[in-house]
């Protein structure tokens, strides 16, 4: 606890001063500030034993609060809270437009956004009614190298490099970063919404809609059991089948084929993926309430009213643009380095979730949701907690935690 503390405190203090990189102390204190900002970020001090893995109750990824009492609504995926200001949020009528389309405000109504959502009623279709993409052909790249298979930081590039649906910035979507703030720091710091605008064609895009469809699917109080139906276990099936037909799926395939881990036939792979991201596991205390998907992606709100998980910049438009999300701005580098601008895709925020505040949370914008499985899937099974990469531009640590033979946590942290 010491060292978190004297972590937080280099954070605090140290986020914009520069680091002699020759001098051996302020190595050691780079260190414990790494450590101390990934606790910060997952929300734990300290790391499950084993006996907690076995009973499933391992809690991460979280942050401070406000006061706030809040009521999750399944069936209408709607919140009603006594603290939660509404003024800004869609009434259901607005929503729900007879063209499919899903019509919503940001946090100061400067522009509609409309989400599009006409196929999703077909994704919960039997799966010999479902139309999906063209397989993806791109020859020998899918085939990962003796260097990729040696090196997870060339692998998770060669990802990058695969992901063929990742957004451009300016011409696909546009944020606003609004101005920069410390952890501890909670004054709202973004006049706007992070999202400014993102083009009606992504929404179209069949492995963005297929994800978004999943979105409503989960009560978001950690600890609540949920409740799968038929027609949500083929919402599952087909995106995993419809991202199985893009090119990261495809390598992160013969890559752990490669190493033993998958199966060498595509369909166990893609039953094992379903299993890994969606099969139901306890926490919070109650067995069958989340699941890797929820955790990661959707995120959820635990007993003790913190945000936990949502680290996905879909849900984060999808909430932000139904105004269950409130921008607050982005965290500082801890160390002085580029101010994030509208063409940055690695940002480190600060929100609020219905009320309640996630002082920092770290998510990478405008990838593909094909990418983000299979890097996260990568890193979990040939990686360690830390992980180390290079992503593009980004230096990254994808920060991966276990719970048992399943996915507790990951995310990404900026290493810069």
């Amino acid at each position: 606890m010491d060292g978190l503390i004297r972590g937080l405190v280099d954070v605090a203090l140290g986020g914009n001063r520069n680091h002699d990189d020759g001098d051996n102390n302020d190595e050691q204190r780079d260190e414990r500030s790494r450590s101390s900002w990934a606790e910060i970020v997952s929300g734990e001090e300290d790391h499950p034993t084993p006996q907690q893995q076995e009973q499933q109750q391992w809690q991460d990824d979280t942050s401070n609060t406000r006061p706030h009492q809040e009521k999750y609504l399944p069936k209408q995926g709607e919140w009603e809270s006594e603290s939660f200001n509404t003024s800004n949020r869609p009434h259901k009528s607005d929503e729900d437009n007879c063209d499919g389309w899903q019509t919503v405000g940001d946090k100061h109504s400067r522009q509609q956004h409309k989400v599009p959502k006409d196929n999703w009623n077909q994704y919960k279709l039997p799966s010999d009614e479902q139309q999906y993409s063209d397989e993806v052909e791109v020859g020998d790249r899918l085939e990962p190298s003796e260097d990729e298979l040696t090196d997870l930081s060339r692998a998770c590039e060669k990802l990058w490099d695969l992901d063929l649906n990742r957004l451009v910035p300016g011409n696909d979507y546009e944020i606003d970063c609004g101005e920069g703030k410390k952890v501890f720091q909670k004054d709202d710091m973004a006049q706007g919404s992070l999202f400014t605008w993102v083009n009606d064609e992504v929404f179209r895009k069949p492995t963005f809609s297929r994800f978004l469809s999943l979105l409503d699917n989960y009560n978001p109080h950690q600890g609540s059991k949920e409740v799968v139906t038929s027609e949500e276990r083929q919402e599952q099936a087909s995106f995993i089948e419809e991202i199985s037909r893009t090119a990261p799926i495809k390598y992160l395939h013969k890559y752990l084929a490669s190493k033993g881990v998958a199966s060498g036939s595509y369909q166990e792979f893609k039953r094992m993926m379903t299993s890994l991201w969606f099969d139901l596991y306890g926490r919070g205390g109650t067995s069958g309430s989340s699941s890797a998907f929820e955790h990661v992606f959707v995120g959820e709100i635990k007993q003790n009213n913190q945000v936990s998980g949502f680290h996905n910049w879909l849900q984060f438009y999808h909430e932000e643009a139904n105004g269950r999300v409130d921008y607050q701005g982005y965290i500082f580098p801890r160390r002085r380095g580029e101010i994030p601008d509208s063409e940055t895709q690695l940002l480190t925020i600060q929100f609020e979730w219905n009320g309640v505040l996630k002082s920092v949370s770290s998510t990478l914008i405008g990838v593909s949701p094909e990418f983000e499985v299979a890097l996260y899937t990568l890193c979990f099974y040939a990686g360690e907690e830390d992980n180390h990469i290079q992503l593009g531009p980004y230096a990254v640590n994808i920060k991966c935690y276990h719970l048992g033979d399943r996915i507790g946590s990951v995310f990404p942290i900026s290493d810069s």
